[in-house]
């Protein structure tokens, strides 16, 4: 993978380039699947963030988790999330929406002052397509989406998990361009394209 192909993956729709990476350590929780689907989920998210070379804890001091997953049949649910409506902001116009849109998944990023992530919202509406995707497969895509702050049209071509032996695993290079990111010579924030030109030279 090229610069310029990486300089595509943190490149938004407005033509702005902007690539954020986690400033603090993960500290996941998961509402609304059994115990099977936490386990893998979590374990996923393990998987993805020991890859980065990143670390997790047990609690976060602000937040206390600061990565939230919620499984859920309807966007009207989440309105109905006790509190909820304070760590998202316009909650209800915004379920609307996407209700409107028939959209099943939805991610929300919260930003500390350097511009780092400290917090993600994921939100997943299991309509009929997302009740089809093995566990693991879900987990695995989900836990890649929130590791770094990648541009809304990054995977729109081409999705970051590809079939392998009869297995789902990562793209290598989507691999290799979060263990880039993760760098601890690379910035926790990056706005300028040459950044792109950095993560090149590290894979």
């Amino acid at each position: 993978m090229d610069a310029q192909a990486i300089a595509s993956l943190f490149t938004r729709g407005d033509g702005s380039y902007l690539c954020a990476r986690w400033g603090r350590p993960i500290v996941p929780v998961v509402f609304g699947c059994d115990d099977a689907t936490l386990a893998v989920m979590k374990g996923a998210i393990e998987a993805v963030v020991r890859l980065a070379g990143h670390s997790m804890a047990e609690t976060d001091p602000e937040l206390g988790a600061n990565l939230m997953i919620f499984f859920f049949r309807d966007w009207e649910e989440l309105v109905e999330v006790r509190d909820l409506d304070r760590l998202v902001p316009d909650l209800m116009p915004l379920c609307a929406r996407l209700s409107a849109e028939g959209a099943n998944q939805y991610r929300l990023f919260r930003f500390d002052q350097a511009g780092a992530i400290r917090a993600a919202f994921v939100f997943l509406r299991v309509d009929a397509h997302l009740a089809e995707v093995p566990a693991e497969v879900l987990a695995l895509a989900q836990a890649v989406q929130i590791i770094l702050l990648w541009s809304d049209t990054a995977f729109r071509a081409h999705p970051p998990l590809v079939r392998d032996e009869g297995r789902t695993i990562l793209r290598p290079d989507i691999a290799g361009v979060i263990r880039a990111a993760y760098d601890p010579v690379m910035p926790p924030v990056a706005r300028d394209a040459s950044h792109a030109l950095r993560l090149a030279a590290r894979l």
